[in-house]
């Protein structure tokens, strides 16, 4: 498996549905200087097919706020794949986030967050997998994808 990311700029991002339709790899977007999520809702409207979000957990966004933000962006269009990244613990960020976008009861207790019998519902339409970043390498449970350049695009491959 290979997980493609595109790192865009706002401006960019004109272009980029042409760019993405040349690409078999799911790709998943990183908007450099703006919002990923709000500038991807902006333009969902215009884009078909599958894709994925790198988000940024934060003290001021929190794995909790991620999970509400993808859980609303998959209502626009079909995501497949988040990226978490963090300065740091971004598999307990993941943990969270991909916790959350079920329509279960959630209790979890890690280093990023303290959550008893929460809910986040109604789940997102179709199953979405949440990865971590740890160094070069991306996360998700025992799958490890690590860094490699192909095609114009940061890439991430099973390792």
């Amino acid at each position: 498996m290979q997980l493609a990311r595109l790192d865009v700029s706002y401006a960019d991002l004109e272009d980029l549905p042409v760019l993405v339709s040349e690409d078999d790899r799911p790709l998943v977007i990183r908007v450099l200087d703006a919002d990923t999520v709000t500038i991807v809702a902006g333009v969902s409207a215009d884009w078909s097919g599958s894709w994925g979000v790198w988000l940024e957990a934060s003290e001021d966004y929190s794995a909790g706020l991620i999970a509400r933000d993808v859980k609303t962006l998959s209502t626009l269009m079909e995501i497949d794949h988040v990226v978490v990244d963090a300065a740091r613990d971004a598999g307990a960020h993941a943990d969270v986030v991909a916790a959350l976008l079920t329509n279960g009861e959630v209790t979890l207790h890690n280093a990023v967050a303290n959550i008893t019998a929460a809910y986040n519902r109604p789940a997102p339409p179709r199953p979405i997998t949440v990865w971590s970043v740890e160094s070069d390498v991306l996360r998700h449970g025992q799958r490890l994808l690590t860094l490699g350049e192909q095609r114009g695009a940061i890439s991430f491959f099973l390792g």
